[in-house]
């Protein structure tokens, strides 16, 4: 057995990681977005934030089977795809910063993040928003920087997204089209940092599967009339995760 595969398997807190990865794949095969806010506050506690980064990054490999090929369909494509170019070229800069910032600061900003992107979905976030192709480069560059520094990559195009007046079904197709590739560029651009190594290779592997699983179910599980109770579970769990992750509880 490889020695990097033997030290990822010893990792503490491997089974939780792993249950954290079905969750976040679950959310986000029903709703379209949240696999991170779900996945990086927990992950933390067990991982260092750079190794939870590039391991939940791999991982995300599940999704182009088993969330992709809807959601493209719906998507508007161009503007994915032209957000994702920006995401990818600010990414190094969030990249860097990860590497530079001490660990409890990244920590602490996963969480933060998360709550005020939740408190900002809870509170009915319907701000309009305008500006045309200025503003989703903006919105994708913005988006760069927080993925690569904290793994986030989604909040600053969920709230971009909720604010515009297209409809459900492309909102929910453009977000899990945007965070899926943006999620799958992030290992080169780690790797180009010297922050991949052969363990997070390893445990990206092992954290395919339950990933895999939650996405396919998650997929399977939506229902647009029921929409509202996937939306309320969603945020649940993005609110405990983003709690539990903080960390004020360690002593």
């Amino acid at each position: 057995m490889p020695e990097a595969l033997i030290e990822a398997l010893a990792m503490p807190g491997l089974i939780w990681v792993c249950l954290a990865s079905f969750l976040s794949g679950l959310v986000y095969g029903f709703a379209g977005f949240g696999s991170a806010l779900i996945f990086m506050p927990l992950a933390v506690i067990f991982l260092p934030p750079a190794l939870a980064i590039a391991a939940f990054s791999l991982s995300a490999l599940a999704s182009l089977a088993t969330v992709i090929p809807k959601a493209w369909a719906v998507a508007n494509r161009s503007q994915t795809l032209m957000m994702v170019g920006m995401s990818v070229l600010t990414m190094p800069l969030g990249i860097a910063l990860l590497r530079l910032a001490p660990e409890v600061t990244i920590r602490t900003t996963v969480c933060i993040l998360t709550l005020l992107t939740l408190a900002a979905l809870l509170a009915g976030w319907k701000v309009p928003l305008r500006g045309g192709a200025a503003l989703r480069a903006g919105v994708g560059a913005l988006s760069g920087i927080t993925g690569g520094s904290t793994g986030l990559n989604g909040p600053p195009v969920i709230l971009f997204n909720l604010g515009s007046d297209q409809p459900v079904a492309v909102t929910r197709g453009n977000l899990a089209c945007f965070l899926t590739f943006n999620s799958l560029l992030m290992m080169p651009m780690m790797w180009l940092q010297g922050l991949i190594d052969g363990p997070a290779i390893w445990l990206g592997l092992i954290l395919l599967m339950p990933y895999a699983m939650g996405t396919w179910g998650g997929a399977r599980l939506f229902r647009p009339q029921a929409a509202g109770l996937y939306k309320t579970a969603a945020y649940m769990l993005i609110g405990v995760a983003g709690v539990m992750g903080l960390p004020i509880w360690e002593g």
